[in-house]
């Protein structure tokens, strides 16, 4: 018996390399991009092995946990690290990254997350891309929630390393990403000897036996499910046009933020300045006497297909998100996360409002 899913004939190298391009057009960019058969943290691993090691002086900014692993990964390299920190109901700024650069010429790599889906925050790249051509360092950008939510353009902000994944804002499966690389990052892994070689982590094995090659021979099978998914997304977001796209996930961003506030019983946006605000995601601080995780549990025992999720680690006392990315950045979506989060506010004697939080959000929505 044939299944669609499951006799599948191979993925030619040809159709390989125009799913790439695709990609390309989707970030303006003029530089290789990659795609690497796993998820995102494939290659944003890879692309710091391949090019960190122990002369790199990287500026790692965090503004969430991702910033931290990267700090991680850079360390076990030998790279020298400065962490910049930032509260994470924030935003760095450009000014922030010029500080660090006065005070430690010597950096030559920095590492951004664009949108932090785990706190809710996102970073003007654009900015401090300005910043980092003006100190001549690497650039390494996590865009792997931002993509398909806001604009992500490696090119324009000089981004060297661009990591995107297909799981959040594009609305596909998380198991395949991709990376566009400048001339400079491949300049800068070439002369790295301890970057991976003969390694599902190294991005020069896809230089030499992909790029170079013309891209006529895959290194290895390629899954075939994922990239057809990938090459999917795409086409959905050049059909619907990226910019309305971004447009609903940032609308819909919007209309959590009006309606958590019009919901009362103590709820707050997680991220003070709606500017610093992701449109991938919205976080939500619950009130004092309030685990956010046991009210994410229960509303989820309700409706399991709710966008919701409580924050990671030491956030999930006093975080909720609003997951309205993809398929869930829609107005029916984020009523429908809100009801629950008041319903289970109001089971615990707090006073809320679920028709003003109803109206508030159809209104941020129109």
């Amino acid at each position: 018996m044939t299944h669609p899913f499951l006799d599948l004939p191979p993925l030619s190298a040809a159709h390989f390399a125009a799913i790439e391009d695709r990609v390309a057009r989707l970030l303006d960019t003029r530089q290789d991009v990659v795609i690497m058969q796993g998820e995102a943290l494939l290659p944003l691993e890879g692309a710091i092995r391949a090019t960190a090691g122990p002369e790199t002086v990287a500026l790692n900014v965090i503004t969430g946990p991702y910033g931290q692993t990267f700090g991680n990964w850079l360390r076990d390299c030998g790279a020298t690290v400065i962490d910049l920190a930032v509260p994470f109901h924030t935003a760095v700024t450009a000014a922030r990254i010029r500080e660090a650069f006065a005070e430690r010429p010597e950096i030559d790599f920095v590492s951004l997350v664009h949108a932090e889906a785990a706190t809710g925050n996102t970073n003007p790249v654009a900015e401090i891309g300005e910043a980092v051509r003006e100190q001549g360092a690497l650039f390494y950008l996590d865009a792997v929630a931002s993509v398909g939510a806001e604009p992500v353009l490696p090119d324009a902000w000089g981004v060297d390393l661009c990591v995107i994944g297909a799981q959040k804002a594009m609305g596909g499966p998380a198991g395949v990403s991709a990376v566009s690389v400048s001339e400079r990052a491949w300049a800068r892994m070439a002369a790295n000897p301890r970057a991976p070689r003969r390694s599902y982590l190294s991005l020069l094995d896809w230089k030499e036996r992909w790029v170079d090659g013309g891209r006529k021979a895959l290194l290895h099978a390629p899954a075939q499910l994922e990239m057809l998914a990938l090459e999917a997304c795409v086409e959905r977001i050049e059909a619907d046009g990226l910019n309305t796209v971004m447009r609903r996930h940032r609308t819909a961003a919007l209309a959590t933020r009006a309606g958590a506030v019009a919901l009362g019983g103590g709820l707050t946006p997680y991220v003070h300045e709606e500017s610093d605000a992701a449109p991938v995601a919205t976080t939500l601080r619950v009130p004092a006497g309030v685990v956010a995780s046991d009210l994410v549990a229960e509303a989820l025992a309700s409706d399991d297909t709710l966008p919701l999720a409580a924050g990671g680690g030491a956030l999930s006392g006093e975080m909720i998100r609003v997951n309205h990315y993809g398929v869930d950045a829609t107005v029916r979506a984020v009523q429908s996360s809100l009801a629950a989060i008041g319903a289970g506010l109001a089971k615990q004697g707090l006073t809320v409002d679920l028709e003003a939080a109803r109206r508030a959000a159809e209104s941020a929505w129109r």
